[in-house]
This record gives structure tokens, sequence and C-alpha cells, in this order.
């Protein structure tokens, strides 16, 4: 059955899964998906928002666990800790701009939202931030994946028109960059010690 023919008929449940995926991981099932969409396999005026929800629900519900239930889960997980004390000295020092942008940051991610929902905070604030910080993280993948794949087409039409060779090519690509933002990643200087946990407000 040809690829188009597939998405026709279960597209549906492709969305679904792109959205399960960033709920719970990052951004290489979306760069794919962009990269899927400038081939004409999926919608991406349909890919955009199924990423944004995922992304927006996970962190939302990350902060929430972080909130009521992160010191008990860090008391149980000790080794969190380096994870949520460099994400806290980060708020610390650069606060919203911070929440708009730790989904760029590889490494941190995971931990982020569960780190912020331990901090100061206010969940309010957190909603409002976090949506358009979704919003955009999503649009600029979905935008690279689709740039990815226009710049292949037009460079090497022959493999773009194999959806085979198309994704294979994809993921040397992702695979490049994921390994370049691993190796700066462990260039990046230590977190200075003394990060504290700040309570949250009454209320929160």
């Amino acid at each position: 059955m040809h690829i188009h023919q597939l998405i026709a008929e279960h597209g549906a449940y492709f969305y679904a899964l792109v959205l399960i995926w960033t709920f719970l991981e990052g951004e290489t099932v979306v760069l794919l998906a962009g990269f899927a969409a400038s081939q004409g396999f999926v919608h991406a005026e349909l890919l955009l928002p199924a990423a944004w929800l995922g992304s927006f629900a996970g962190d939302q519900c990350g902060f929430w666990l972080g909130r009521h239930c992160g010191k008990r889960l860090l008391a149980r997980f000790p080794r969190w800790r380096p994870g949520v004390d460099a994400a806290l000295y980060w708020i610390e020092r650069y606060n919203a701009g911070f929440i708009l942008t730790f989904r760029f940051i590889y490494g941190v991610r995971n931990i982020s939202s569960f780190a912020l929902g331990m901090s100061a905070v206010g969940w309010q604030r957190f909603l409002r931030l976090n949506l358009l910080a979704a919003g955009l993280w999503a649009a600029c993948f979905v935008g690279v994946g689709y740039f990815l794949g226009n710049v292949l087409r037009a460079a090497m039409p022959e493999i773009a028109r194999s959806f085979r060779l198309s994704m294979l090519a994809a993921l040397i690509v992702v695979g490049g960059v994921s390994w370049l933002l691993h190796r700066l990643k462990r260039r990046r200087p230590r977190v200075p010690p003394g990060t504290r946990i700040a309570t949250p407000p009454p209320g929160e």
C-alpha cells in the first residue's frame, strides 16, 4: 500500500502519535514529521497543533508533579538532583527567559518543568509562558524539518521521491544534530554549588 494511501486512511493516528511523543519526549519525531510534511506525506497544518499541544501538556504535567510531589520524588530518586539543581540555577538567573527557552536546551528539557514546579514561579505565570513557549518550539522544529525536506528535494530530487531514502536522509541529519548537541552539552560549564529550592508562594 502506498504511503499516501496509508496516511489518508490512518492519518489521525499519526498526529495522535506525534502528540503523545511530544508529551513524553522531545524534538526528534517533530523534525522527522516536519520532513515528511515537506514531502507531502503529512499535513503541516495538523502536525503543528499536535506537537504544540503535546509539548504544552507534557511540561504542564511536569510542573504540577514538581509542585505537589517534588521533594518526595527527589528523596526517592536522588539521581534527579543534579538536573533539578541545574534547572533551578538557570531559573534564578533568567526566569521568564529560561521558561521560554528550556525546550531548546539539550539535556535539560525533561527535568526543567519539574524543577519549575519546585521553584517560586506561580502556576498561572508558568501556564501562560509555557503555552507560548510550546508554540514557538513546535513551530521551530516543524519548520526546520520542513526546510530540510525542501532542501533535499531541491538538491537530490531522486532521493526525495523515495519515502524510504528521504527518511533515511532525515535520520542521518537528525542523528548528526543530536550528536553535536550532546557534544556541546558535555562542554557546558558545571552549575555553581549552593543552588536552593525556592518555596512556592502560598496557595500554589
